[in-house]
């Protein structure tokens, strides 16, 4: 059989098993255009084969991170049939485990968000669980608070977080009888995410998988209410002085945000118009990720124009929260004038950790058993914090289904904007209550006439000056990934700004306490250290970049600023001699 011929038998049969008929029209199209093209137009049926071709390549993969992936009809596409048998495939994982599972069940604002959450709803309940719906689309951080709050034994929330807007995923939480200890509504690590992929593969075709069509309960907004009652134990009752822009990046934190900095006395919050409402075509950015240059331009400019004090951004599902400042180091008049121009800069993700882990560490000083966990390609500032008041630190594998496992946690975070500051309550990140945090602390810091910059430099006194950076490649190419790292591991730099490298871990076979990761790790002579590993999430090769410089205890203003200086340069030099390296 011809390999053209097998494919499209593939795709036929693929048609015939999938109960949507958007998508079966999608595929029937190509269908019909690859019969109908003229021969003689070879390159047109070419693009519409190899689109097939990729559609059919494989089977989206569950893992730790679940389902995510480009939507579009074919088993390597997020869509109602993957969807429907990886619903199937959970459920006969939890009626393994537990008698009568009860599962909580979110989505986001995204294209279809809706209508695979409905569909797991559908299928689980079929499958003789209880689940419980959320009403509307909602904040990442609502769906873990619902797995605890609730005592469900899983969670499933549809969301992509901040990916592209062609994408759509689907996060799997385990807790109440199916997980206990430090893992109770934590995301899957293995072994469990092998063990429902493995029934998710046994599952039928999605046409024959049985679908409730009522049967499941949709959550009162009583536990909304309870989250934002947990955040707002977070902080003190106060009189505000602080002016807060904010901004949603068309998710859907902003009411949720609005309500929880309200409640806490922050009443002078504007959110920039344009990214307030859902949009899941992020009209107004490239990526929906703060992390993107130009994501919070918007809120930048608006800071700048309403004399705000700080600003905040969540990613669409509102885990991760971003902060910027008007730093005057950072400002700079040649070129155009921008908020970027007179010092307004979004805060390193390790920057905010490290002012939130000191913040949460004095509130628990001195407490027994007390751990602060950060992952290992983020700034290691944080194990002296801890150490400073007397509590355990430490060091997880990326991604907080690791981190939010540290036994005896009471912060987490990971430089990607993620940070957990009340894991008894939501055992992830969560960007709306950290953003409560984070503005009590500049408000604070306003009432004795100082700024988060100042608190920066306190922290850089006390530790060490750690100033980290990111240096990220995205591929079309997939398979140029493990290239990438292989040419890494093959020819290693032999210093990096000067210094030389006198360390490499592989950290494939596993380093300390760490399992094995795709990872390489560069330690230098002067302290400076690198780490490369692909994107868990994203077509990327991201390399984490941190110098440390000793900056004495009674260090003023100007010294302070010219170790920042001096650090940064020695930074971006580390920055461009790894993507020479690499080959970027």
């Amino acid at each position: 059989m011809e390999p053209t011929t097998a494919l499209l038998e593939r795709v036929r049969a693929w048609i015939a098993a999938d109960p949507d008929p958007d998508d079966r029209a999608e595929l029937e199209d190509l269908l019909a255009r690859v019969e109908s093209t003229d021969p003689r137009n070879d390159e047109a049926r070419a693009e519409i084969l190899a689109d097939l071709a990729d559609r059919f390549s494989g089977t989206l993969q569950f893992g730790t991170a679940g389902l995510r992936g480009r939507m579009g009809a074919g088993p390597l596409r997020m869509n109602r049939a993957v969807v429907i048998r990886a619903a199937a495939g959970l459920g006969a994982y939890l009626a393994g485990v537990v008698d009568r599972p009860k599962v909580v069940v979110g989505y986001d604002a995204r294209h279809r968000s809706q209508q695979l959450a409905l569909d797991t709803a559908a299928v689980l309940t079929a499958a003789g669980a209880h689940v419980d719906l959320y009403p509307r689309a909602l904040p990442t951080p609502l769906l873990a608070f619902g797995v605890r709050h609730l005592d469900a034994d899983a969670g499933v929330m549809v969301t992509a977080s901040h990916n592209p807007p062609a994408d759509n995923g689907y996060k799997v939480y385990l807790g109440g009888r199916a997980v206990g200890g430090s893992g109770e509504g934590a995301q899957i690590v293995p072994p469990y995410d092998a063990e429902i992929a493995a029934r998710i593969a046994a599952a039928p075709d999605a046409v024959d998988v049985p679908r409730a069509e009522t049967g499941w309960s949709l959550i009162d907004d009583k536990v909304v209410r309870a989250y934002l009652d947990r955040v707002g134990t977070l902080t003190a009752d106060e009189d505000r002085r602080l002016k807060i822009v904010t901004t949603a990046l068309h998710g859907v934190g902003g009411p949720l945000l609005a309500t929880a900095l309200a409640e806490a006395g922050f009443t002078d919050v504007v959110p920039v118009p344009e990214q307030e409402s859902p949009d899941p075509d992020f009209s107004t950015v490239a990526f929906p990720n703060p992390e993107e240059p130009g994501a919070i331009d918007l809120a930048l400019g608006l800071a700048q124009d309403t004399n705000a004090d700080l600003v905040i951004a969540n990613d669409p599902d509102a885990d991760r929260c971003a902060v910027a400042v008007l730093d005057p180091r950072a400002g700079t008049h040649r070129g155009a004038e921008t908020a970027a121009s007179s010092g307004w800069r979004m805060l390193h993700g390790d920057e905010v950790g490290m002012l939130l882990g000191s913040e949460i560490a004095a509130r628990f000083d001195g407490t027994p058993g007390a751990t602060l966990a950060s992952s290992v390609v983020s700034s290691r500032i944080l194990g002296p914090i801890a150490r400073a008041h007397g509590l355990t630190h430490t060091t997880t594998l990326t991604g907080f289904k690791w981190i939010s496992r540290a036994d005896g946690l009471v912060f987490g975070y990971e430089e990607a904007l993620g940070y957990c500051v009340d894991p008894e309550s939501v055992r992830d990140k969560d960007g709306i209550s950290a953003a409560v945090v984070i503005a009590q602390l500049a408000d604070h810091l306003a009432r004795e006439g100082r700024t988060i910059v100042d608190a920066l430099d306190d922290l850089a006194r006390a530790h060490g000056l750690h100033v980290t950076d990111q240096v990220s490649a995205r591929f079309s190419d997939l398979s140029l990934i493990p290239a990438t790292m292989q040419r890494l591991r093959d020819e290693p730099p032999a210093t990096l700004a000067g210094s030389r490298v006198t360390e490499i871990v592989d950290l494939s076979a596993g380093h300390g306490d760490l399992p094995p990761t795709d990872g390489i790790v560069l330690h230098c002579e002067d302290g400076t250290r690198v780490i490369v590993r692909p994107s868990g999430t994203e077509p990327k090769v991201k390399c984490y970049l941190e110098v440390v410089r000793p900056v004495a205890a009674e260090a003023d203003h100007e010294v302070m600023s010219a170790a920042r200086r001096e650090a940064r340069d020695q930074l971006d030099q580390v920055g461009a001699d790894i993507r020479a390296s690499l080959g970027l």
